[in-house]
């Protein structure tokens, strides 16, 4: 089993992370083509039980869109509803976050195939309505006998579906309506051993929040892998971070905001991050105090061309924009770069992933966002590994994730990455030279907001630090009836 320099840990139980435990295995899982085969075939391995806990699950989703090589329904409803006739003796508990289920409104059959869930025996669909107003639940993880567990960014739900290659105009990157959407990039994680049994008391935790019934941990059984995935990590120490808002008399936990600080304050050489935003001012304000130090690290963003939806967009885009003044302002020795990744036609690809690399030694891959809500206010799970010291194993392979992370979106083999980095000593620089007018990376510059993109992305009624600040704001009455869009 690999093992930790103590004394130089960044992580600390009870302060920025949930608990440290063993996995036997630990796989990092680029993109949905492969996450969606490999939780059907790890639920086809059940013997007691499946928690299914998510923002949002759509029952009309294919697991494989070209060809079923997989036992039973292709579809995600009709095989949980298989599942249940078939296999009666394993209990299927479905958790998605209650607001969510506005968007279920159009979209066809879900909402039958959600009733034919509820009236089964083995199988167990809840809205989960268990959070402060306008909250929202973004854990997406999803655990099998506590043998196997999923940990990350992507949900089970549409337009997430796509493959590393992220083709342009994809025939199967198509909405369960049939129209197409665009290339999505989104990671997780897939865990074993004692992290996965962790995982299983979280998704029992969060059922009992939610419904008021506990559950009992399920037996012990045989250890699970689905073929097709190998294993990133074997023998390893893996952190569990969270975010939990205050909540019934229950105290917050924001793990996941205090490991961001003390990862970044640890940073020697380079910070990589990918995710959906970029709107966070205490996690920018601490990575433009690094950015001031003339021996600081260098800080690498990748980030969505605009953030997917109206609202989102208006509100993050705007505020990512104002924070990218601030990091530019603190940014004296040209260390900072954010980019986004474009198709082989420059078509941009939408980043879903949240992924945290620092330096060599630290990996964090899970569901929460550089924004506001991710550090205080919806619910979050992250997994992280650290190595330190000489623990030369762990962190070449931590590097090479990180390399072969850029070569994907650089459209270049992980070796060019590394050599560039070496030859450059400097991951900015290294990028910098590797960028092409095929399917690469392109600077991100933003617009310019006009007033009412200020005016939202000055109020925080969309992307709340903490409960209070919200409902301050409501007591007061600035929220949405001071908006210029009123």
């Amino acid at each position: 089993m690999m093992t930790l320099d103590n004394s130089e840990r960044v992580l600390r139980p009870g302060h920025n992370c949930w608990r440290i435990e063993r996995a036997d295995r630990l796989a990092l899982v680029i993109d949905a083509a492969d996450y969606f085969r490999a939780v059907k075939a790890a639920m086809l391995e059940a013997e007691h039980s499946v928690y299914l806990i998510g923002w949002d699950f759509d029952a009309r989703i294919k697991f494989e869109p070209e060809n079923k090589t997989l036992d039973g329904p292709n579809k995600l409803g009709p095989f949980l509803r298989w599942i249940g006739k078939s296999r009666p003796h394993v209990q299927v508990y479905v958790l998605k976050w209650d607001l969510g289920t506005l968007h279920a409104l159009g979209r066809g059959t879900t909402p039958l195939f959600l009733l034919d869930w509820v009236t089964s025996h083995s199988v167990h669909f809840k809205l989960d309505g268990a959070h402060p107003k306008a909250a929202a639940h973004h854990q997406k993880v999803i655990v099998v006998d506590d043998a196997l567990a999923f940990c990350g960014g992507i949900d089970m739900t549409a337009d997430r579906w796509d493959t590393r290659e992220h083709i342009d105009d994809d025939p199967r990157r198509r909405r369960p309506s049939g129209r197409a959407y665009e290339p999505w990039h989104d990671a997780s994680t897939m865990v074993d051993g004692a992290v996965a049994r962790a995982l299983g008391d979280l998704a029992r935790e969060r059922w009992r929040r939610a419904s008021g019934n506990a559950l009992d941990p399920p037996p012990p059984r045989s250890p699970i892998w689905p073929d097709g995935i190998s294993p990133t990590f074997t023998g390893i120490e893996v952190a569990i971070a969270r975010t939990q808002p205050e909540q019934d008399g229950e105290a917050a936990v924001h793990e996941i905001e205090a490991f961001y600080l003390d990862a970044i304050a640890s940073a020697k050489d380079a910070i990589y991050c990918e995710s959906q935003y970029f709107a966070s001012r205490r996690i920018v304000e601490a990575m433009a105090a690094r950015l001031r130090e003339e021996d600081g690290p260098e800080i690498v963003v990748l980030n969505p061309e605009s953030a997917d939806g109206f609202l989102e967009s208006v509100t993050m885009d705007t505020a990512r924009a104002r924070l990218l003044k601030l990091i530019h302002e603190a940014d004296r020795f040209g260390r900072f770069r954010i980019f986004t990744p474009v198709t082989k036609q420059r078509r941009p690809i939408y980043v879903h992933a949240k992924i945290l690399i620092i330096d060599d030694r630290i990996l964090r891959v899970g569901s929460s966002n550089i924004n506001n809500r991710s550090m205080g206010f919806d619910t979050e799970c992250d997994l992280i590994i650290e190595g330190n010291g000489e623990n030369t194993e762990l962190r070449a392979i931590i590097a090479g994730i990180r390399n072969d992370l850029l070569a994907e979106h650089l459209g270049v083999e992980p070796l060019r990455v590394a050599e560039a980095i070496d030859a450059q000593a400097s991951l900015a620089k290294a990028v910098d030279g590797l960028i092409s007018n095929g399917r690469s990376l392109i600077p991100y510059v933003p617009d310019e907001a006009n007033a009412a993109e200020e005016a939202l992305a000055e109020n925080d009624l969309f992307d709340p630090e903490r409960p209070t600040s919200l409902m301050a704001k409501i007591r007061k009455g600035i929220g949405l009836r001071s908006s210029p869009w009123r």
